[in-house]
This record gives C-alpha cells, sequence and structure tokens, in this order.
C-alpha cells in the first residue's frame, strides 16, 4: 500500500480513489471504517404517503460524521463520493447510510429531525473536486510535521497531533493538545502565511488524540476509542481498587496515559455483587482462634482468612459461611473453626485433570497404533 493509500483509511477507504470516477464499489471498507454503522433496513422503503426528508450519513476523517439533506433530483448510495456545504465554501466525504436507518441514528444521538436544520448535499463529486481532495489529504500529513516545527519556533507548549484538510483545499483544522491555556495568535498568523489556507485550531483531550492518532492494546486488540467508543466516562482508582487490581500507573495507563476505559466495563458487575458481601473490618471468632480477612475474590464470592497464629496460612471460605460466623459472634457463640463441615460451603479445589498434562503440546495427537486401526476397519473401495 502506497502513501497516499495510508492516508485514506482514516476516512473509511481502502486506497485512494481515482479521479475519473466518482463512485467505487471496493473503495468504500467497513472494515476500516470507525464507528461503523450496518444497514439492516436497507431493502426497506418508505410508505409513498408519507413523504419524508431524504437524509444521508457522510463520514470525513477519522468519527467526524454528519447528516446531510439531498435534494429531490438526486439519488445517492453507499460508497458515493459527495461535495456537501461547509463554512466556508464545500467538503468531500462519503456516504456510509441512506434510507430509514438514517432516522434510527438520529434518534439515537438525540437530532429532532424536524426542528434542525441540516446542511445540504451539493451534487456528487465530479472529477476536478476529487482531484483536489486528493492532494489535500497528501498534504496533511506534511503540513502537520510543518507547523509542530513552527509551534515550537515559537515556544508555545502545544502537540499538533492531527491535521484534517477541507475537502476544497481552503481550510485546514489542526487538533492540538496541551496542559494549560496557550495564546496562538501569532500561531494562526504564521500557519496561514505558509500553507495559505484557512485556519480553525481545535483543542483535544488526551483520549480523544488517542482515539484519532489509534493504537494497539496491551490486550492485542485495537484501541476501543479507535474503533467504537464514544463516550469518554472518567475512571478514577476507585474502580480500580474495587476489582482489587494492583494500583501500577504502568499497568492502568492507556496509550492516553490515563487510566484505561475498560476498567470501567466490568465495575457495576462488582460493585452489584460486592453488596451481598459481608463486612471484613472486624474479625472472625471461633474456638480455635482469630481470622483476619486478607483478600477476596469477588465474582467467586470466596473470602480468604489466616488465623492470627499462622498469618501464611490463607483459607478461602464463602460469603454464606463468612454471614454465618459473624452472625454466631454477635450471640456471643464460637464455632469450631472457619472450615466446618457443618454447612456445605466448602471451597472446592480445582481437581487434578486426568490423562495428558494441560500444558503438553501432544496431548491431542493420537498414538500411530489407533491411526493404523482406523486405516484397517475403512472397507475397501471397488
Amino acid at each position: 500500500m502506497e502513501n497516499n493509500d495510508n492516508n485514506f483509511i482514516s476516512r473509511g477507504c481502502r486506497c485512494a480513489p481515482r479521479p475519473n470516477t466518482t463512485r467505487q464499489d471496493e473503495l468504500h471498507a467497513h472494515s476500516c471504517t470507525k464507528l461503523n454503522v450496518f444497514n439492516w433496513l436497507e431493502d426497506v422503503k418508505p410508505p409513498r404517503n408519507f413523504p419524508t426528508r431524504e437524509l444521508v450519513e457522510v463520514r470525513f476523517k477519522n468519527s467526524r460524521k454528519d447528516f446531510f439533506m439531498v435534494p429531490e433530483d438526486l439519488q445517492l448510495e453507499e460508497g458515493d463520493i459527495v461535495a456537501v456545504e461547509a463554512s466556508p465554501g464545500h467538503d468531500i466525504g462519503i456516504v456510509t447510510i441512506t434510507g430509514e436507518i438514517v432516522k434510527l441514528q438520529l434518534k439515537n444521538k438525540k437530532i429532532d429531525i424536524h426542528t434542525t436544520e441540516f446542511k445540504k448535499v451539493y451534487r456528487k463529486a465530479k472529477v476536478s473536486d476529487i482531484e483536489k481532495w486528493v492532494a489535500a489529504v497528501n498534504q496533511e500529513t506534511t503540513t502537520m510535521h510543518g507547523s509542530r516545527k513552527i509551534a515550537s519556533s515559537l515556544k508555545l507548549e502545544m502537540k499538533i497531533s492531527d491535521v484534517e484538510y477541507q475537502g476544497d483545499k481552503t481550510k485546514a483544522i489542526f487538533y492540538y493538545t496541551a496542559d494549560e491555556r496557550v495564546d496562538f495568535r501569532e500561531l494562526i498568523k504564521v500557519l496561514a502565511e505558509s500553507f495559505n489556507v484557512r485556519i480553525e485550531m481545535r483543542q483535544i483531550g488526551m483520549r480523544q488524540e488517542a482515539s484519532r492518532l489509534g493504537g494497539i492494546g496491551s490486550c492485542g486488540r485495537e484501541l476501543c476509542c479507535s474503533t467504537w467508543l464514544t463516550n469518554f466516562r472518567s475512571v478514577s482508582t476507585n474502580a480500580a481498587r474495587t476489582q482489587q487490581l494492583s494500583l501500577n500507573p504502568q499497568k492502568l495507563a492507556g496509550q492516553c496515559s490515563k487510566l484505561k476505559c475498560c476498567i470501567n466495563y466490568e465495575n457495576d458487575c462488582y460493585l452489584d455483587t460486592l453488596k451481598d458481601h459481608p463486612d471484613t473490618s472486624a474479625p472472625l471468632k471461633t474456638k480455635k482462634g482469630r481470622a483476619f480477612h486478607q483478600k477476596t475474590d469477588i465474582l467467586r464470592n470466596i473470602m480468604y482468612y489466616t488465623y492470627e497464629d499462622s498469618p501464611s496460612n490463607f483459607i478461602g471460605v464463602s460469603t454464606e459461611r463468612v454471614k454465618y460466623i459473624i452472625g454466631q459472634n454477635k450471640k456471643n457463640i464460637l464455632p469450631e473453626a472457619l472450615e466446618d463441615q457443618k454447612i456445605a460451603d466448602f471451597v472446592a479445589e480445582p481437581k487434578e485433570s486426568k490423562g495428558y498434562e494441560e500444558d503438553s503440546l501432544t496431548r491431542f495427537d493420537k498414538p500411530a497404533s489407533q491411526k493404523r486401526r482406523r486405516k484397517k476397519s475403512r472397507p475397501r473401495k471397488k
């Protein structure tokens, strides 16, 4: 894949479009499109007696999408390259969804179809439009590196992470991150003179920067924020403590240097499970001695205690057994021990696997004698 093709992947394209055509079936790719929507209402047509406003969703760079109103004399399909209204001039994008599914997307994003003034689709992109669009996209990387040098020369405490050119090459959006407020009035003047375009500076957070740049997480998959995640909820260390994760910044931090968003995914499940767990602050009193809480396997409902005279011997006790002992202690009754056999709440140890070892690479291989027997038992073809 060539360098100019890489610049179009962020726009949901497999390769750079050819200027001699305005629509190519092999151009738009769902596999490399962030926030992709499957049009499961593609074959459903609106009733004739209820005419509706024809709207389409158009994709630009990364996760930037918008909805546009289509003129009555223009028929659009998924994958069409169109020229749409922008401020100022026009922009070039790719149609991602059409038809009834657009209304559901508007409802999902809480946009009122009757009161919102949508921008218009001007036309299908002409050859001259596509040529100018391709030239603008191929210039983004060079502009980004040049703008970083200019910001560094002006000694501005900011990082320009991405540049997006408008389709008509008259405007460029510079995405940057900064810890403090930055006075970039002088920077805008220098950038406008250097690149001869209208400049728009847009500040984004660390998480938004990671979503635009993309990458591979510690789980081996693409970053959630660069594929499907749009709602960046705040992540606190309390969620890590609830799940009993090691408070190691190197393990809990993502590529954005913030706490990983996936810490919140299972936090509600842990909180619901912890509601039924007994208090761990008070020790359990038995005839064998006092036992103190050490750790908890939350999802398995197992609590580990150690006796006062043997702190290295961890004993797994179910939450029901712990509640029973606490109730007996309130009545000034001391059970025999934590591991009382009268109540069937013991933690079963994992059974040893029979046969091949778990780590053996040849555990699925069959002996050669069995293969020979099978060959002999097969009837011969006449």
